[in-house]
């Protein structure tokens, strides 16, 4: 199960219908594609400062191990581990670019995937929006539940107190 992040911005009126449409969900798990491509995930995701923060970092390891005069191989590891740090930090960098730039966390689920992820947050938004607006939330009726209102059992549970 991986959790999964929801960044509303500021501006936005919950009451709204629409409120949901600019929301943007997270999910903190490892980012392949950012291992892979690491500042260009950044930069298509359009986070510019993480991008070049990572670029920067990309940059600073290359020219440390020419320096060094590191062995290809040695080289190579040390690129594949920064790449790995990447991939793992990538969703935290995207929710701290969220954060500063107006979009804080708004709520926060745990979903197999994306579409019960969203599934949840829809309900939650609706049923924390019902309560603002003065209604009770709806509470779904468990068979424990229903047996403990009614101790009688059968079809006519009203002819037992009528013996």
């Amino acid at each position: 199960m991986t959790t999964y992040t929801l960044h509303v911005p500021d501006e936005v009126d919950p009451a709204e219908p629409e409120a949901l449409d600019s929301a943007k969900l997270v999910p903190d798990a490892f980012v392949w594609p950012a291992f892979w491509f690491s500042a260009l995930w950044f930069f298509w995701h359009r986070l510019w400062l993480a991008g070049l923060l990572v670029l920067a970092a990309e940059i600073l390891v290359w020219l440390a191990g020419l320096a060094l005069g590191l062995s290809p191989a040695a080289g190579f590891a040390i690129a594949l581990l920064l790449s790995w740090l990447v991939g793992l930090e990538a969703s935290s960098l995207r929710r701290w670019t969220y954060a500063r730039t107006g979009r804080p966390i708004r709520d926060a689920v745990t979903a197999s995937d994306v579409k019960e992820a969203e599934v949840k947050f829809v309900a939650r938004w609706l049923r924390e929006e019902g309560a603002r607006m003065g209604a009770a939330p709806a509470r779904p009726v468990t068979p424990a539940q229903s047996r403990s209102e009614s101790p009688a059992l059968g079809l006519f549970p009203e002819a037992q107190g009528q013996r």
